[in-house]
């Protein structure tokens, strides 16, 4: 009897992923959408939390939910920007690109010294002066990014002041610098965290695709690193691989 039941959990798992897809599909659980408890789809298809967690964890393997710690589980979002992994390129064009309007919030723009780390990440003497920008980025009012840039003092004209930064930095590079950002040097990660955004609604990101990434201009120049963290169902990178 004992074999039997182990034998009948995954396929219990499966009538509940299969139910789970269905609604899904027919818009019963829409893009966003909390899904219901593991004891409320416990008791909809008579089975224990364990076949419950068997069947969400087949669901966000497969892409359509996600798991946020504590809150439970959500139908994935469609993603507001697409974007191809391979491009370098300002974000702000790749949400233009995506039929959406870019916004950009800056909560910080200062002159600082670089730290150890950030020297041997950016090949820079330590002591290096460096212009630290925060930022949020919006696509049609939705916040799709947290991005931490880190650009060489040396690149800005003397009386550079930071508080003049605003919108795109790749467009600030050519439209004030005559620098065009030729090359991107990036390692992609996933992030779990709550510390990353700021601001009315950032508690509810707390998974993240970072692309760290140095940036150079067509002479070798370095143009900055920067942190970005894309919000995870928010935004989307494609990457087109060939054989």
């Amino acid at each position: 009897m004992d074999y039997v039941t182990k034998r009948s959990r995954p396929r219990l798992a499966n009538e509940i992923v299969d139910a789970v897809k269905s609604r899904i599909d027919g818009g019963d659980y829409p893009p966003g959408s909390r899904l219901p408890t593991e004891a409320q789809l416990g008791d909809e298809f008579a089975v224990s939390r364990a076949t419950v967690r068997s069947a969400i964890k087949e669901l966000a393997v497969t892409g359509l939910v996600v798991t946020r710690q504590g809150l439970g589980s959500y139908v994935r979002s469609i993603p507001r920007v697409k974007d191809g992994l391979e491009k370098l390129g300002s974000i702000s064009d790749s949400i233009r690109a995506s039929g959406k309007e870019p916004g950009m919030e800056y909560a910080r723009r200062q002159v600082r010294a670089v730290s150890e780390d950030e020297a041997v990440k950016m090949s820079l003497p330590t002591g290096t002066q460096i212009v630290e920008l925060r930022r949020k980025i919006t696509a049609d009012g939705e916040v799709v990014a947290y991005s931490f840039d880190l650009l060489p003092l040396s690149i800005f004209p003397d009386d550079f002041d930071p508080r003049v930064m605003e919108g795109s930095i790749f467009a600030y590079f050519e439209e004030k610098l005559g620098h065009h950002a030729s090359l991107g040097i990036a390692e992609v990660h996933a992030v779990e965290s709550r510390k990353i955004g700021w601001g009315p609604g950032s508690s509810n990101h707390s998974l993240f695709i970072l692309l760290d990434q140095l940036q150079y201009a067509e002479d070798g120049l370095l143009l900055g690193y920067s942190r970005s963290y894309f919000v995870e169902g928010a935004y989307a990178f494609l990457l087109k691989r060939t054989n």
